[in-house]
């Protein structure tokens, strides 16, 4: 098929209302909007990504800041640590008992995904399914200053917030921070008890998808390119005036699964919500962006055993732990192999893996109401057991 600039815009749904229609194994590809700047470049065709390139400039000339106020988190919490790439989020309730800390995505939306709304935050299900130590590490937008950060400084800043709580901690990975936990479990095996990851990219050769088939296709210097343009940083504001509006109201409604007799006022202020998340944006730093553009999608080097993390290579085999994949059967960007195919890569006894394969979208592992209830529920208790080793034969 061929590339067009109109490719650029965000696809639109034509869906009955959500007040008549609940069939959630449809929803939405709302989450290509997670990781734009990738689906960006990688659907430019050479004409398109010319022209992108020429709004882009445009954008990033005219100057001055039309963010928008940073969306409110749902579940009451303090900080515990300001670092230079993130900031510690303490939802705990008691101070006792093994930490859980959610390591959040780092793309262009904020971590507010994982506590987005009451009946809609991983939070909020972890905490009332009894887990009490609860921490989230919420990744910095980055200023200018911030241009040359590396995944090695994120590594090291979530190595920080670890020996912070106390080792070992539970660690669970939500999309991108899923590859990052495990590379940091692979590279600090003792201070990981168990892992849960949703919706992350592992193994990409492991089975198409959009977002690894595109990017396999266009050269590395298209990626740089945007980084260029943003003076060395993908900043989310401009892009995001490029990309387009969110969904519409009924789209947003769908991707967090609400009942067929939601309450009107309810609904919509479920698309507020939405539409705040969506609209605060945050920057990368083109250098953390080129790397996991070239190391995670195109060399494939976690799957590899290749994946350079702080000084040594992050090898999966000294992985050991317990661990619980949650992927979405309708999920475009990360389709269920390439999470699954964990599975294989780790050194962890086929007894003390658990999968669940949701019938859902991308967006939906986090914040869909039933998707939570079922999936994170048991996820929340698994976190809660003592793993029992099966006797040898």
């Amino acid at each position: 098929m061929e590339n067009t600039p109109a490719m650029l815009a965000p696809e639109r749904y034509d869906h009955p209302s959500p007040r008549r229609q609940t069939d959630t194994a449809r929803a939405p590809h709302a989450p290509n909007l997670m990781l734009w700047p990738l689906i960006a470049a990688a659907t430019a065709s050479d004409a398109a990504a010319s022209w992108f390139g020429g709004l882009a400039r445009a954008a990033i000339d005219e100057g001055g800041d039309r963010q928008k106020p940073e969306p409110c988190w749902t579940t009451p919490h303090t900080v515990a640590l300001e670092l230079a790439t993130a900031r510690l989020r303490d939802f705990s309730t008691r101070r006792d008992g093994v930490p859980t800390l959610i390591c959040a995505p780092f793309a262009l939306h904020g971590a507010v995904v994982a506590d987005f709304a009451p009946g809609h935050s991983l939070v909020e299900t972890l905490r009332r399914a009894g887990l009490h130590r609860i921490y989230l590490a919420e990744w910095r937008s980055a200023g200018a200053d911030m241009r040359y950060l590396a995944i090695d400084n994120y590594l090291a800043d979530l190595n920080v917030m670890v020996d912070e709580l106390g080792e070992p901690v539970d660690l669970v990975g939500l999309c991108q921070g899923g590859w990052m936990a495990l590379v940091y479990a692979a590279r600090f095996p003792a201070k990981v008890r168990r892992l849960v990851l949703a919706g992350a990219p592992v193994d990409v050769s492991a089975a198409h998808s959009m977002l690894a088939d595109c990017t396999e296709k266009i050269p590395l210097s298209t990626f740089a390119e945007m980084v260029r343009l943003g003076d060395g940083r993908v900043v989310g504001s401009r892009v995001l005036e490029l990309w387009g509006p969110a969904l519409a109201a009924e789209e947003s409604v769908r991707v967090l699964q609400c009942a067929a007799d939601i309450d009107d006022g309810e609904a919509r202020e479920l698309e507020r919500r939405f539409a705040d998340w969506y609209g605060w944006t945050l920057d990368l730093p083109g250098t953390y962006y080129l790397q996991v553009v070239a190391w995670l999608f195109k060399e494939n080097r976690i799957a590899q055993g290749t994946f350079p993390a702080l000084g040594r290579t992050a090898d999966l085999a000294a992985v050991d732990i317990p661990i619980f994949l949650i992927a979405a059967r309708d999920d475009t960007l990360v389709s269920v192999p390439q999470l699954l195919a964990t599975a294989s890569l780790v050194s962890t006894p086929p007894h003390a893996i658990e999968t669940i394969v949701e019938p859902c979208g991308h967006l939906s592992l986090f914040v869909g109401r039933e998707t939570l209830r079922r999936a994170w529920g048991k996820a929340a208790r698994w976190l809660r057991r003592e793993l029992v080793a099966t006797p040898a034969a």
